[in-house]
């Protein structure tokens, strides 16, 4: 019998994962703050917007993007987070997912999260913009959040809105 994962359970899974994100963070915070006072380079960085948002991208939203769609990929179909709470992530048939299904899952699980760092960069970067545009992108950008999470507690499989768009299940073990 299949069994799937509850909010619970992939909540921890991502808590856990989150500490590799959030080592990955600081090395690269280090690393930034290294070169900038060794060198004094990484200031015309963050001079642009869209120069600063597209190293963001390369730095933060890539690579972590690719750890989660190469790991669910992978064999074990699952991140470091989710192979120690004994979880993984499947097709409808069980099987290990493909590796374009496996970025598509992913771009969708993650794209509200770059949809936010677009609009911190854009109050950021242009404060004179109007706001009312970005409060309605954040306004988005909860509601797909919210989707998500009602769709994950609600579905009798636990899937949330990009699982169901990427027709894949995170299952426990057997």
């Amino acid at each position: 019998m299949k069994s799937y994962a509850g909010f619970w359970q992939r909540a921890g899974a991502f808590a856990l994962d989150y500490v590799i994100i959030l080592f990955y963070l600081v090395a690269i915070t280090l690393l930034s703050w290294l070169i900038n006072s060794l060198f004094g380079g990484t200031q015309w960085l963050f001079t642009n917007r869209a120069r600063a948002q597209a190293i963001a991208f390369l730095l933060i939203t890539l690579p972590v993007t690719l750890y989660f769609a190469l790991s669910e990929f992978s064999i074990q179909q699952a991140t470091w987070g989710k192979r120690r709470l004994g979880l993984k992530v499947t097709d409808y048939n069980g099987d290990r997912i493909s590796f374009w299904r496996s970025l598509a899952r992913t771009s969708l699980k993650f794209f509200p999260w770059e949809v936010s760092h677009t609009l911190i960069w854009e109050i950021s970067f242009s404060p004179k913009t109007n706001s009312i545009w970005i409060n309605y992108g954040f306004v988005l950008v909860y509601v797909l959040v919210g989707l998500n999470i009602a769709s994950l507690i609600m579905t009798d499989k636990h899937q949330t809105v990009y699982e169901l768009l990427a027709k894949t299940y995170v299952m426990k073990w057997q």
